[in-house]
């Protein structure tokens, strides 16, 4: 028995990298997946059929209105219903901010944060409409996001907003869905990808000795299942850093200082409270990761 038997997942942007080892560990643990990437789908449902497991391809663009309209329904018309979006699909067009064009600019966001959207606005509609139907919806919906939208990134300024988004949309949804049994969180995974491969280098090639491989992009799929099993109805609205054999829990925009004065603040009399504010904290651009 897998965690996930009797349910369907859409994962898009599955034809290859995290997607395909996400699309891969779902079915293993007993989900229909539609593979969803609009280039290359095949390969992955090949995979995931000759494991055992049951797929379908989809080529829909998911950020644009109506791709992302055309795969949910497909999807509900031809397996009867859904239970699991996965929102992967993403691309780089990196760039200084004070080089970058505009197309740059707009095709990231359209693709990582209107293509997150896109695909969970219908598939919302329609588990609220099962909700309100009296039906017990028991959903979810996985984001991914990065550690370059948690703690901002040089030289992709568009993919360092397009993932803040998503890691801001992830509590959003969550919020607006609890009501109606959906359950949505993120991920910032690590691993070795064409997105990433020309970033982490050697450092993050595969071990020569047959050691444990914690690049490799499948180490991310188990924690996406977990987070679409009923184990994890619980949780919801959270963001995760998946490395290797490493789940982080992340917690973001808490406040850590304060100064409050009974009148209206001025120049001078904030210049005066700067230290008070800081409060031994760093003025400068936070550290990326753990610490101040």
């Amino acid at each position: 028995m897998g965690a996930l038997d009797g349910k369907v997942a859409i994962v898009t942007g599955a034809g290859r990298g995290i997607g395909r080892g996400e699309a891969l560990a779902l079915a293993a643990e007993g989900a229909t997946v539609v593979v969803n990437d609009i280039d290359a789908p095949d390969a992955t449902v090949d995979e995931v059929v000759a494991a055992g497991g049951k797929a379908m391809a989809s080529t829909d663009d998911v950020a644009s209105w109506d791709g992302a309209r055309a795969l949910v329904q497909r999807t509900i018309d031809e397996l009867g219903r859904l239970d699991v979006l996965v929102n992967n699909a993403g691309i780089l067009r990196d760039q200084m901010s004070f080089k970058m064009d505009e197309a740059a600019f707009d095709e990231v966001v359209r693709v990582h944060l209107k293509g997150h959207f896109a695909p969970s606005r219908f598939a919302a509609a329609h588990w609220r409409e099962r909700s309100k139907a009296g039906e017990t919806v028991r959903a979810a919906i996985v984001n991914t996001t990065s550690e370059a939208g948690l703690y901002g990134g040089t030289g992709q300024i568009n993919y360092v907003t397009a993932k803040a988004g998503i890691a801001g949309m992830t509590i959003g949804l969550a919020r607006e869905l609890k009501n109606y049994g959906v359950t949505v969180n993120a991920i910032a995974p690590r691993a070795r990808t064409r997105m990433t491969e020309t970033v982490i280098g050697d450092f993050g090639a595969p071990p020569t000795d047959g050691g444990f491989d914690e690049w490799d992009a499948t180490n991310i799929g188990p924690v996406v299942a977990w987070l679409a099993s009923d184990d994890a109805a619980d949780v919801t609205g959270q963001t995760f850093v998946v490395f290797g054999g490493r789940v982080h829990l992340m917690e973001g925009w808490t406040m850590v200082s304060e100064i409050e004065q009974g009148s209206q603040w001025s120049v001078d009399a904030l210049a005066a409270r700067k230290q008070d504010l800081f409060a031994g904290r760093r003025t400068g651009v936070p550290k990326m990761g753990f610490g101040r």
